[in-house]
C-alpha cells in the first residue's frame, strides 16, 4: 500500500487512540472545514479517538469553468451520476485507503475505524469504505451520493459486504438533490448493506440534529 499523499490534520483527543474518524470535506472546502468536530462531537465513552481531516488536491474543475480548487474529482457537468471522472475518482480512492492503512499500521484496528465525508466527501468515503481490504467499523456520508454506482456490486472487497452506512440529507439540497441520496440508499440496502437513513428540511449544509444522529451512530459502530 502506497504512503498517503494527502496533507492531513489531525486532532488526538487522548494519548494512544483506539479509534480513527477520517472525515473527507467537500468541493472547494479544505480538512478545515469540519475540524471543529474534533471539540464538539463527544465520543468519550469510546476513548481516546484520533480525528484526521484530509486536504483534496488542487485540481481543475469542469463545472466551475475549470477554475482550481480542491475537489476529490473532477465534476464533468450537473447531472454528476451519470458523467463521472472515473481515472479521478480512483486516482483519490487510492489516497484515501492509503490514510486507511496507515492507521492500521499506527495501530488502529480497522474495526476501529470510520471513513466519513460530505458531499463530494460523502462520495469519496462510500467508493473507499466499500472497497477497503478490511473490514471497517461503518461508512457516513452527509449530502452526498454512492459513484461509480452501476460498478459497486463487482468491485465490493468481501470484508465489507455487511459495512454499516449512516447516510443523511437535505430535503432542499440544491447542489445534490436528495433523489441522488435515496438512490444511492437503495441501491446499498439492496446490497444488503444495513442503511441508517436520515433526511432534515436543509439545503446543502449540515444541522446540529444531524450531527447528533452522526454522533450516536458512530458510538454505536465503534462500541
Amino acid at each position: 500500500m502506497p504512503e498517503p499523499t494527502l496533507q492531513t490534520i489531525e486532532v488526538e483527543t487522548g494519548a494512544q487512540p483506539g479509534a480513527s474518524l477520517i472525515l473527507l470535506h467537500g468541493l472547494g472546502a479544505d480538512g478545515h472545514d469540519f475540524e471543529p468536530l474534533a471539540q464538539q462531537m463527544d465520543l468519550s465513552a469510546l476513548g481516546a479517538v484520533r480525528w484526521i481531516f484530509p486536504h483534496a488536491p488542487v485540481r481543475p474543475v469542469t463545472i466551475n469553468g475549470g477554475y482550481r480548487m480542491r475537489a476529490w474529482y473532477d465534476l464533468l457537468g450537473t447531472e454528476m451520476m451519470r458523467r463521472e471522472d472515473e481515472p479521478g475518482l480512483r486516482a483519490s480512492l487510492a489516497q484515501v485507503l492509503a490514510l486507511v492503512a496507515r492507521e492500521r499500521a499506527r495501530g488502529v484496528p480497522a474495526r476501529r475505524i470510520v471513513l466519513a465525508g460530505f458531499s463530494q466527501g460523502c462520495a469519496m468515503a462510500l467508493l473507499s469504505a466499500l472497497r477497503c481490504e478490511e473490514r471497517l467499523a461503518g461508512v457516513a456520508g452527509l449530502s452526498g451520493y454512492l459513484p461509480l454506482a452501476s460498478l459497486t456490486a463487482a468491485e465490493r472487497h468481501g470484508a465489507n459486504e455487511d459495512l454499516p452506512v449512516f447516510l443523511a440529507h437535505g430535503q432542499m439540497d440544491p447542489v445534490v438533490p436528495m433523489a441522488a441520496g435515496i438512490a444511492s440508499r437503495d441501491l446499498l440496502r439492496a446490497l444488503g448493506h444495513e442503511v441508517e437513513w436520515h433526511e432534515y428540511p436543509i439545503e446543502h449544509t449540515v444541522s446540529v440534529e444531524e450531527l447528533e444522529a452522526l454522533r450516536q451512530w458512530m458510538l454505536k459502530v465503534l462500541a
